[in-house]
């Protein structure tokens, strides 16, 4: 992977660590695409009550395995204590993995974001990724680069048209949406890419006839 980081975020909370700051992974979620607890579980409880999705509320969710959101991770690069944060998969469950560790962990934006594939669980969550940067009420922010097959930019084409299109129609007012640049990339191991300091290979796969990416 490479190593250079030309400007990034100085490390949270101000003023010079005592110690040196390291790269770190942050899994947002490790569930399955209806997430845990199920919802139904728990708004129409089986007899005998579901243990899992009983306990889920019941311990807070830095200690509690049985509560998890749809499957993400979030990488914190961190070269001469400055920080670039990279965002694996923005599924239903977004907003919700913000308040609870975005906040915990003073994660404050997101830098760029790579796409596996094109289910709900991992891009359901996009409309969302403007809570993620920078306010401007005119929304002239520079796009947050997001990294995907063609396939996944076809069928998000389809899904969320208004964060794809580059320019307004006539007489159409701003609206805030998530600015996004979008990047297709190849199938192909032999040409990696890079984004915020660090090279990733696509090492493409098949999940019910779907090409999606192991990174």
């Amino acid at each position: 992977m490479a190593a250079s980081v030309p400007n990034g975020h100085p490390a949270a909370g101000g003023g010079t660590p005592a110690v040196p700051s390291s790269s770190s992974l942050l899994f947002l979620g490790t569930g399955c695409s209806s997430a845990v607890p199920n919802a139904r579980c728990l708004i129409q409880p089986p007899d005998p009550p579901c243990a899992v999705c009983s306990q889920s509320l019941s311990v807070a969710p830095e200690l509690n395995p049985n509560y998890r959101c749809n499957t993400s991770l979030l990488i914190d690069y961190c070269q001469d204590e400055a920080h670039k944060y990279i965002l694996i998969d923005v599924g239903k469950t977004f907003r919700e993995q913000v308040l609870r560790w975005f906040v915990h962990h003073k994660i404050p934006c997101v830098d760029s974001i790579i796409l596996t594939h094109e289910h709900a669980d991992a891009i359901l969550g996009l409309d969302d990724i403007r809570i993620v940067q920078p306010f401007s009420p005119t929304n002239d922010i520079d796009p947050t680069p997001i990294y995907l097959s063609q396939f996944a930019m076809d069928s998000i084409a389809q899904k969320f048209p208004y964060l794809v299109r580059k320019k307004l129609k006539e007489g159409e007012e701003v609206r805030r949406v998530a600015q996004l640049d979008w990047r297709v990339i190849e199938s192909d191991v032999e040409k990696p890419f890079v984004t915020s300091g660090l090279e990733f290979v696509p090492l493409p796969i098949y999940d019910d006839m779907h090409e999606l990416y192991a990174i």
